[in-house]
């Protein structure tokens, strides 16, 4: 009966004494909280700006294209290349933008079209980057510890994000939003020490190097031929379509035209959902994989239950409750999906399977993003919350009642890898003969 627990509490120790792991995700840590702050100090310059949504929805529509457009490309150079090396360039980069912006903000500078042009080339480091973090902690972990590497992953994104909104409405109100751009770019600095302090992946089979070197097209190939991946990454879909513009757009201007709050209840309310985040982030480490579809189910249903609570909310108490529970259910929806397509991924395709589940995210967020701040604009805030939630509640049923069904049937590159394993030791045997 304690089997099962005992076994989550050996992977999570043998993870921290996993030194690389380890230091990569404390550096992470570190420049997750700096990001955090410029996003909850960007949404409240925006603010300043413009009173108009479907403004806010543009940033993200320009800052998707290029990951639209090069993801795919960043995949297949993150299985052929050093991940290391690809995430310190797009590290720099970030630091390089989050000082301009900075200065921008400071000198009084600043205007919406430098937001827009900013956002479109940090979506190009971004292309590169989802694409190699995403498949490198898995290579920083035995194949039996990556369920418990993502989460935890999981977890600390979602707690910085717990830290960083909170954070940087304290900064704003003593320091002006300018010093808020400034942390961020200092905080990068942890993770580029942690990625120095990492050696390069070992090379693998002859076999395996060859499909690193393959086409994006065999990524889709994989893709389509396993259909709990293909699930995973239509209920990944579904979410950004109808919730993600809500999180991710829309709360700034909510929390100040809706329920006229200030910077610090603003960053209060953006922070409060990390709570909720984080705690969905660490019960997956506790998740047996025979349960992971009613969890699905659950994270479904606080979805649309926190986003019919938030188009009815007045009182600030409620919002932020309200959010804590959407949180709960997206941290826990994209972390499982993450998870199930991580672990069903073969490794030396993950870099172009993770660049395809970003497409899926990105490609439909600036359309989704642009969309929802529109009917937003169009009929109010408040019905714009009740038809998200109501269109999101049926896509998630749908999803999980038909291709969701097949969560338990093994990758279907179980049966490849097994024919490649055999066919590897034959030609071992005959290079010994």
């Amino acid at each position: 009966m304690n089997q099962e627990p005992t076994s989550r509490r050996q992977s999570v120790r043998t993870l921290f004494r996993n030194g690389p792991f380890t230091r990569y995700i404390t550096g992470e840590a570190i420049s997750m909280t700096g990001t955090w702050m410029q996003v909850m100090a960007q949404s409240w310059i925006m603010t300043t700006l413009t009173d108009k949504a479907v403004m806010l929805g543009m940033v993200t529509f320009v800052g998707s294209i290029p990951i639209v457009a090069l993801s795919l490309v960043g995949g297949a150079f993150a299985d052929r290349h050093d991940k290391r090396a690809i995430l310190l360039v797009t590290q720099v980069v970030q630091i390089c933008f989050a000082l301009l912006v900075g200065w921008l903000v400071a000198t009084g500078q600043i205007h919406i079209w430098h937001i827009i042009l900013v956002a479109f080339f940090l979506g190009i480091s971004t292309a590169f980057e989802m694409p190699s973090a995403a498949a490198l902690v898995p290579e920083l972990v035995g194949k039996d510890h990556i369920a418990t590497a993502i989460a935890v992953d999981r977890s600390v994104f979602h707690g910085t994000r717990l830290i960083g909104p909170a954070l940087a409405g304290y900064v704003i109100g003593i320091a002006g939003p300018a010093a808020a751009f400034y942390a961020n770019a200092l905080s990068f600095g942890a993770l580029i020490v942690a990625l120095l302090t990492i050696h390069p992946r070992v090379k693998g089979t002859a076999h395996e190097e060859a499909q690193r070197r393959g086409s994006i097209k065999d990524g889709f190939t994989y893709v389509r031929s396993d259909k709990p991946t293909m699930a995973m990454i239509t209920l990944l879909v579904a979410t950004v379509i109808f919730v993600f513009p809500v999180m991710m757009v829309m709360v700034p201007l909510y929390a100040k035209y809706v329920l006229l709050l200030g910077p610090g209840k603003m960053g209060m309310l953006m922070g409060v959902s990390g709570i909720g985040a984080l705690t969905g982030s660490v019960s997956l480490l506790g998740v047996r994989r025979e349960y992971r579809r009613r969890l699905l189910f659950a994270a479904v249903g606080c979805i649309t239950l926190a986003l019919t609570s938030l188009a009815t909310a007045h009182r600030f108490i409620v919002a932020a409750g309200s959010l804590v529970v959407l949180s709960l259910g997206v941290s826990t929806l994209a972390g499982l999906t993450n998870t199930i397509v991580q672990e069903r991924a073969p490794g030396p395709m993950r870099g172009r399977v993770s660049s395809i589940v970003a497409m899926s995210f990105f490609g439909l967020m600036p359309f989704a993003a642009l969309g929802i701040t529109n009917v937003s604009d169009l009929l109010g805030m408040r019905n714009a919350l009740l038809i998200s939630a109501a269109s999101y509640l049926t896509a998630g049923l749908y999803i999980l009642n038909g291709p969701g069904r097949h969560l338990r049937e093994p990758p279907a590159s179980a049966v490849a890898s097994a024919t490649n394993d055999a066919v590897g030791a034959d030609q071992e045997a005959e290079k010994g003969r």
